[in-house]
């Protein structure tokens, strides 16, 4: 892809030549910094964007788990146990969803080119479990399993709503 620059400079009264944008791409580039005698490596970008990822899905599975306990206490109280270990079970469901996703994606680029769908073998295998064992029910495996969606959504309105 070539990328056509136009532009007149008016110091110089000359016009930018097209430039191709494969010039403009920029690697990671580790740099060695010495310390007491220690060589030590700079992080690249590469790295950081993988402990970036590494620290989201940590605080998305946390934060799952501390929304599945918050909800777990009004449910069992207001319906019944049998209820709440459903929507437990649904949530532990969601939370395994999440990290297979979570692995998929840190593969991406690596080993494969598109993320994987072994993760939904988790939903579907769990709905079909609780659509034929007559002690499951449904709907609370269901909402149990969006936990996940609602660790996502509280992550987006924190960052959102942060000051700046």
């Amino acid at each position: 892809m070539i990328l056509l620059a136009v532009a007149y400079s008016s110091a110089s009264g000359q016009i930018f030549q097209p430039v191709d944008s494969s010039d403009l791409l920029v690697q990671p580039v580790s740099f060695k910094e010495v310390d007491n005698g220690v060589v030590k490596s700079a992080p690249t970008d590469a790295s950081r964007c993988l402990d970036e990822f590494h620290q989201l899905r940590s605080e998305l599975l946390r934060s799952t788990f501390i929304l599945t306990g918050l909800a777990l206490g009004p449910i069992w109280w207001v319906y019944s146990g049998e209820i709440a270990l459903n929507f437990l079970l649904g949530a532990c469901a969601g939370a395994v969803y999440l990290k297979l996703l979570a692995r998929n994606v840190e593969r991406l680029g690596v080993s494969s080119n598109r993320v994987g769908k072994s993760q939904i073998a988790v939903f579907v295998g769990l709905i079909v479990v609780a659509t034929q064992w007559s002690q499951l029910q449904v709907l609370p495996i269901f909402f149990g399993f969006l936990m996940y969606k609602a660790a996502v959504i509280v992550y987006m309105l924190r960052i959102v709503l942060r000051p700046q």
